[in-house]
């Protein structure tokens, strides 16, 4: 029977409850313990896939096409284990479940309400995950803060759980801040106590609290944590923000917190190694050469919407010696008389995915810069699909080359949608998603890279390069390296005499590990090193 570990937050929300879970799942993963692990949202869309970025950050994909929230980036980075549909359910996704079998007669005639319904819709979802993955620990993170009106059936349907299967198969884990106020000099933890209050009045104790804070938890207030919360001394933890996220790793190791988690579940388990964990952490803090990469994109001015770009940026610095420092650079204010001024420090490029027309002839003024000066740059999704529009412009000539994207009349679609393509008004869910084989030329710069055959790769994206255009890209130096064996769309295109100009149509930053770097990532990172020498 697999066992549950339930995580919850209090008191202000983006306290990194998804670092601190993805922690746990190192941790038991070290010690030779199965796990999946889950992120139960409680907002009403279905899935993220159409929020705006300055909502919720990037859009994480899953090989099975699921669009889901970018905690589940964490979660495959620290743990390096593929997700599925089964990691992600909204609100949103519970509701349209639910009133498509009342719609269907599912109920018998029954007036369908939060409790049982709702509730039972999401037991069913956890469960699912369990049957399915067969995995020992299943850890759940639910989103949002204790006290939030829209997370509760999540709150009541993890205490019935409990009460189903009881408290040797169940953990409580809840996540709290402990503000400090500079005036006083103290940290207070009264607002903890009224999460831990306020989730009780739900009917759930915390079975273990880690504390979160900016600044350093002496004993004696976690001895007040203890006794006010009714935790034991041993099962309160302390989470101090670090400058590397993989060592909150280490940090919980050092307090323990596998052998609580093991002691409460009765697991017996082969001893703690974090040895390839230590030697990461070490690597990352004795980098001894640098490179700037200029990351130029519509919404650099919040961080998270590129989160796992930067993520694979850094991973492949990690895998190299090479400390890669960002430069975020917002492609709208990039022109034709200050690109040489903005980029003049990068010794490499990457134009990220995304959608709309906002900012992209920024993003093209910077494409056409790194072609003509030899700056290695990586294209990924539309930043692949703005290489090829640049070029058709400037180098085949065809002035009024565009995507259909963003020009529905254009006379040399170089981007377009297949002929049989869905044109429906819905958005959601309507993208090519997920993983698809990769057929990739042994002479691609990248090609090096891979070490695992068959290729596969995620993708996000509705238009797809126009097959009709190979023939002249190819004759006049731009090659197509990587195509789907299958449907014969192209993925990957290369400039000839570049150091590096490489673009590829899907993501290969879902893909990427701290201690297992993608190899588009390494090579662009390789070439802007031997750039800047």
């Amino acid at each position: 029977m697999s066992k549950f570990i339930f995580i919850t937050g209090g008191v202000v929300s983006s306290l990194g409850k998804g670092i601190i879970a993805s922690s746990v799942g190192r941790l038991l993963r070290n010690r030779g313990l199965s796990i999946f692990m889950q992120k139960l949202d409680p907002y009403i869309n279905v899935d993220p896939g159409t929020l705006s970025p300055y909502q919720h950050g990037e859009v994480y994909v899953t090989d099975d096409g699921a669009e889901t929230d970018l905690d589940l980036g964490h979660y495959e980075r620290f743990t390096n284990q593929s997700l599925t549909k089964l990691s992600n359910i909204t609100s949103g996704r519970i509701y349209q479940n639910v009133i498509k079998k009342e719609r269907e007669g599912k109920y018998l005639g029954k007036t369908v309400q939060v409790i049982p319904h709702i509730t039972n819709e999401i037991k069913e979802h956890i469960k699912k995950a369990a049957k399915n993955s067969g995995a020992d620990v299943i850890i759940t993170e639910i989103g949002g803060t204790v006290g939030d009106i829209e997370s509760l059936p999540f709150l009541e349907a993890i205490r019935q759980i409990r009460r189903e299967l009881g408290e040797e198969n169940t953990l409580f884990i809840h996540t709290v801040l402990l503000p400090f106020l500079p005036s006083s000099g103290e940290m207070k933890t009264k607002p903890a106590q009224h999460s831990v209050k306020e989730l009780g009045s739900l009917g759930i104790q915390p079975d273990f609290i880690v504390l979160r804070s900016e600044k350093n938890i002496n004993k004696d207030i976690r001895d007040k944590i203890s006794l006010f919360c009714d935790v034991n001394i041993e099962h309160v933890f302390v989470c101090k923000d670090v400058e590397i996220i993989y060592e909150v790793v280490l940090e919980l190791a050092k307090q323990k917190l596998d052998e609580q988690i093991c002691s409460h579940f009765k697991l017996e388990t082969a001893p703690l190694d974090l040895s390839n964990w230590e030697l990461l952490i070490k690597n990352i803090k004795n980098l001894k050469q640098q490179v700037n990469i200029a990351l130029v994109g519509k919404y650099v001015s919040l961080h998270d919407a590129y989160l796992s770009v930067s993520e694979a940026i850094k991973a492949a610095g990690y895998k190299l010696g090479i400390k890669t420092n960002i430069i975020w650079i917002n492609s709208e204010d990039v022109n034709e008389g200050n690109v040489f001024g903005m980029l003049k420090d990068a010794d490499g490029i990457v134009v990220p995915g995304g959608f709309g027309q906002r900012g992209t002839e920024g993003k093209i003024v910077t494409l056409k810069y790194a072609r003509e000066n030899n700056i290695p740059l990586l294209g990924i999704c539309l930043g692949m699909q703005l290489m090829a529009v640049e070029f058709a412009r400037n180098v085949l000539n065809l002035k009024d080359a565009n995507t259909i994207e963003f020009d529905e009349n254009t006379s040399n679609p170089v981007i377009h949608l297949l002929p049989n393509q869905y044109k429906g008004i819905d958005l959601g869910g309507t993208l090519r998603l997920g993983a698809y084989e990769l057929e990739l030329k042994e002479t691609s710069k990248v090609f090096k890279y891979y070490k695992r055959f068959p290729l596969s790769e995620r993708h996000r994206h509705r238009y797809e390069f126009n097959n009709e255009y190979i023939s002249s890209f190819i004759n006049n130096g731009m090659q197509i390296t990587g195509i789907n064996p299958k449907i014969k769309l192209v993925e990957v295109i290369e400039l000839d005499n570049h150091p590096f100009y490489v673009g590829c149509q899907f993501h290969p930053e879902f893909k990427s590990r701290p201690n297992h770097a993608h190899p588009f990532f390494l090579s662009l990172v390789e070439s802007a090193f031997k750039f800047k020498k």
